[in-house]
C-alpha cells in the first residue's frame, strides 16, 4: 500500500499502466473533451472543492481531470470495495489528485476513504449510491454547512435520496444525474447490458448460447442485460415485482415468472433490482448443478450470501472472481465477484463511449450547482430537458450523425392548435 499526504492507493508503481488506460478512455469521450476545453477558459468551478465517491475507473479519471481543469480542487474515493482499478488510482495519485481508493477494501477502509474526502472540506459532492451523502448526513455533519449541493449517479442512490427529501431529512440539494435521458437510456441500458456480460464471461468463460439466463428486474439495467443475453443466444427469463415492468418484458418476448419458478430452470442468474434478498436460501436449494449467480445492482445485498454459506459444505475459489459453493445436496453453485457489481468487480465497467454522456451530465450539474445551488431548496432536482437535448446533439455530432430540423412552416403547424382533421 502506498500512502502520502493527499492519497492512499495500492501501488504507485502502476501509474504508467493507468496512464495508458486513461489515454484510451479520453480518446473515446469527445463530449467531455469539448466541455473541458471550454471550462479551461471559463473556470466555472473556480474556488470549489469537489468530494467524489464513484467507481475509480479510467472513465472516472477523465471526469476528475475535467473537474480540475474547470478550477476545482478534487478529493475522491471509490464507491464500491471491489471496483477500483488500482493502476488508474495510481495514475491519479501521481498526477496530484486527492485519491483514496484500492481494490479489495474492507468496510472500515471504505468509510475511512470517504472520511478523507470529507476532510478536504468540500463545497460540492458527487455520488454513485449516495454513500458520501449519507456519511455527511450521519457521521460527518460537521461538513454540511459549507456544502452547496451534490449530484447522484445511480438509480439506487436517487431512490434513497428522494425518500430522504420526502421525509425532510435532506440537508442540501442534489441533482439526479441518473434520471437524465442521456444517462439511463444509454448508460443503464447499453452500458450495463454489455459490461455485465463482459464480467460474467471473464469470470466464467461459459457459452451463453442455449443457456437459460434469469434476469431479476426489468428496469433500464435489466432490460439492457436481457436483450444482450438474448442476442448471445440465451433463453431469457425475467422476474419482477412491478406488473407494468413484467408486462413490458412479456410483450418484449421474454418469459416472465417468479424467482421460485425460475430457480430450478436457470443456468445463470443476475440480479438488477437494487432490492435486498432477491436470491435467498430456498432459491439456492432449488438450483441445478453448476448454476452461476451474480449481481449487477448497486449493492451486494441482492444475493443473500450468508444463506448460501450456511447451505455449503465447502467453498473454493475456482477462477478469479468465481467461488464454487458445494451444497449438502452435492450440487455446486458459482458466485461471481462476491455478489458485488459483476461488471465492475470482474470487468472494467461501462464502455468509455457511454460514460461520456453520463459524466458530461455530472460535470454540467456540478457547474449548475456552483452557479445556482445557493438558491435551491433541499430536495432532489432533475436534469433540465435543455441539457439532455444539448448533450444528445453533441454526442450525435461526435458520432458523425445528422438529424432533420423543422421548417418554419412545420414549427407554425406544430404550435397551431386550430388545425383539425
Amino acid at each position: 500500500m502506498d500512502e502520502a499526504e493527499g492519497y492512499k492507493v495500492a501501488d504507485l508503481n502502476r501509474a504508467d499502466e493507468g496512464a495508458l488506460r486513461v489515454d484510451w478512455a479520453r480518446s473515446r469521450m469527445p463530449v467531455l473533451a469539448l466541455l473541458r476545453k471550454k471550462a479551461e477558459v471559463e473556470q466555472p468551478l473556480a474556488g470549489m472543492t469537489v468530494a467524489g465517491c464513484l467507481h475509480v475507473t479510467k472513465e472516472t479519471a477523465v471526469l476528475i481531470e475535467t473537474i480540475a481543469a474547470a478550477g476545482a480542487k478534487v478529493s475522491w474515493s471509490g464507491c464500491n470495495p471491489l471496483s477500483t482499478q488500482d493502476d488508474v488510482a495510481a495514475w491519479l495519485a501521481r498526477e496530484g489528485y486527492g485519491i483514496y481508493a484500492w481494490h479489495g477494501q474492507s468496510v472500515e477502509d471504505f468509510y475511512w476513504c470517504i472520511d478523507q474526502t470529507v476532510d478536504a472540506e468540500p463545497t460540492l459532492t458527487l455520488d454513485d449510491g449516495a454513500d458520501l451523502i449519507f456519511r455527511v448526513h450521519d457521521a460527518r455533519t460537521d461538513a454540511i454547512e459549507q456544502i452547496i449541493g451534490g449530484t447522484e449517479e445511480t438509480t439506487t442512490g436517487v431512490h434513497r435520496l428522494r425518500a430522504m427529501g420526502a421525509a425532510s431529512k435532506l440537508r442540501y440539494p442534489v441533482i439526479a444525474v441518473n434520471d437524465a435521458i442521456t444517462k439511463w437510456d444509454f448508460d443503464n441500458v447499453h452500458g450495463t447490458g454489455q459490461s455485465t456480460l463482459d464480467g460474467i464471461l471473464r469470470a466464467t468463460s461459459v457459452l451463453l448460447a442455449g443457456k437459460t439466463f434469469v434476469v431479476a428486474g426489468y428496469g433500464h439495467c435489466g432490460k439492457g442485460l436481457a436483450n444482450r443475453a438474448r442476442g448471445m443466444g440465451s433463453n431469457v427469463v425475467i422476474t419482477e415485482i412491478d406488473p407494468l415492468a413484467a408486462l413490458k418484458a412479456h410483450m418484449d418476448g421474454f418469459q416472465v415468472m417468479t424467482m421460485d419458478e425460475a430457480a430450478p430452470l436457470g443456468d445463470i442468474f443476475c440480479t438488477a433490482t437494487g432490492m435486498v434478498d432477491v436470491l435467498v436460501g430456498r432459491h439456492f436449494s432449488l438450483m441445478k448443478e453448476g448454476a452461476i449467480i451474480c449481481n449487477t445492482g448497486h449493492y451486494d445485498c441482492e444475493i443473500n450470501i450468508p444463506d448460501l454459506e450456511s447451505l455449503a459444505d465447502s467453498v473454493r475459489t475456482i477462477r478469479t472472481d468465481n467461488e464454487e459453493f458445494t451444497l449438502s445436496n452435492g450440487r455446486r453453485i458459482h458466485l461471481l465477484a462476491r455478489g458485488r457489481l459483476v461488471n465492475l468487480a470482474a470487468a472494467e465497467g461501462h464502455p468509455s463511449e457511454v460514460m461520456d454522456m453520463s459524466f458530461a451530465n455530472q460535470f454540467l450539474s456540478l457547474c449548475r450547482l456552483a452557479e445556482e445551488g445557493h438558491s435551491y431548496e433541499n430536495q432532489v432536482y432533475d436534469i433540465t430537458h435543455q441539457q439532455d437535448s444539448e448533450l444528445a446533439a453533441l454526442k450525435l455530432a461526435a458520432e458523425g450523425k445528422s438529424i432533420d430540423t423543422l421548417t418554419p412552416e412545420q414549427k407554425a403547424y406544430h404550435e397551431d392548435y386550430s388545425h383539425g382533421t
